[in-house]
């Protein structure tokens, strides 16, 4: 079952994973409440579909601008313009094909002052069986595109499930993105409750992309 950004963000967070506040919106009239109920002072209005490549996709309708479906909104008002110009159209993605998907959920959350953007993934290795673990200092781009023109800096190790998963794991991850100091412990802890999520609820894939760090 695949799940929206805001649905898996809210299970995350039931798991102890910093995320950034956000609201969920169906309607136009309602982004603009929902924006003034987070800090700001800039907002993330998301165009809320089951596929990728959000950022860099395109709308079919010339209404929703030129813009793709992930968009920063300087005030409330251009939030609340933004997700009208977006609810009821058509995105097209990489991953969506030519017929797109319409967009019926908006999602708006606190922009974040981002320093590094990074790329985490859990999922099931069909070889193996076993939970693995995908990460890049490459974050806040296509995946797929990072494994194709630069596959060095992709790194990928399975967890055995007779051990589990232990600090290292955590280290070894925080090592080969560069984090250093508390930023160590903070990994070892994002990854222990990402993977007890992934296991309590049965999931094949869990990708954060981008994992940010803040300045």
């Amino acid at each position: 079952m695949n799940i929206h950004e805001y649905q898996a963000k809210a299970l995350l967070r039931s798991y102890g994973v910093p995320v950034s506040d956000g609201r969920v919106v169906l309607r136009a009239e309602e982004a603009k409440t929902a924006a003034s109920g987070l800090d700001g002072p800039l907002w993330v209005v998301k165009a809320q579909i089951h596929a990728g490549g959000r950022g860099k996709g395109k709308f079919k309708e010339a209404e929703a601008g030129e813009k793709g479906g992930v968009r920063l909104a300087k005030s409330v008002e251009e939030a609340e313009a933004m997700a009208k110009q977006m609810l009821g159209r058509t995105l097209v993605t990489h991953q969506t094909g030519p017929a797109g998907k319409q967009v019926n959920r908006i999602y708006i959350e606190d922009g974040s002052d981002i320093e590094r953007e990074l790329y985490l993934a859990l999922l099931v290795d069909r070889g193996s069986s076993r939970v693995s673990f995908v990460c890049s200092t490459e974050g806040g781009m296509d995946i797929e595109e990072v494994a194709a023109k630069t596959p060095e800096k992709i790194l990928s190790f399975s967890v055995d499930p007779a051990t589990g998963l232990s600090d290292f794991h955590g280290r070894r991850v925080a090592f080969a993105l560069g984090l250093t100091g508390g930023q160590v412990k903070q990994c070892v802890a994002l990854l222990r409750n990402l993977y007890k999520a992934f296991l309590e609820k049965d999931m094949e894939m869990l990708e954060i992309n981008p994992l940010i760090v803040m300045k």
